[in-house]
């Protein structure tokens, strides 16, 4: 079991770096806070994808499309740490390029996360764009 702080300290530096490496086009720091056990999901606002092997597709073409991060906030509303298991309520305030063009948006983001060897990763999520 771990204690929230610890959880909170990596949402808020692991987590929040490899999505904004991310958005910045590169998908591998996203890939290694993701859990490489079964099951895993991802209901995005713009691809979904079930199991690992979809999950690293999905992650390596959103990236594709990703350039020039300007800025990344995760604004934390709601968590909770039970055992092994935590989740994150929260909205991803997020300054981009797709696709070359200049673009700021906000997602409501839902995330799952389970304590394994080595520390947290997600195994859920399900984000939407607001508006």
């Amino acid at each position: 079991m771990t204690e929230p702080i610890d959880f909170l300290a990596w949402v808020n530096i692991d987590f929040v770096a490899a999505e904004r490496a991310m958005l910045d086009g590169d998908d591998r720091p996203r890939r290694e806070i993701w859990s490489k056990q079964e099951p895993v999901s991802a209901l995005g606002a713009w691809r979904n994808a079930i199991g690992r092997e979809q999950l690293v597709e999905a992650f390596e073409v959103l990236a594709s499309t990703f350039s020039d991060c300007i800025d990344y906030e995760f604004d934390l509303l709601s968590y909770e740490v039970v055992g092994d298991m935590a989740y994150t309520t929260g909205y991803e305030r997020i300054s981009t390029s797709i696709d070359g063009v200049p673009r700021s948006f906000t997602l409501r983001a839902t995330q799952v996360y389970r304590h394994e060897e080595g520390g947290w990763k997600v195994v859920h999520r399900h984000a939407d764009t607001i508006g």
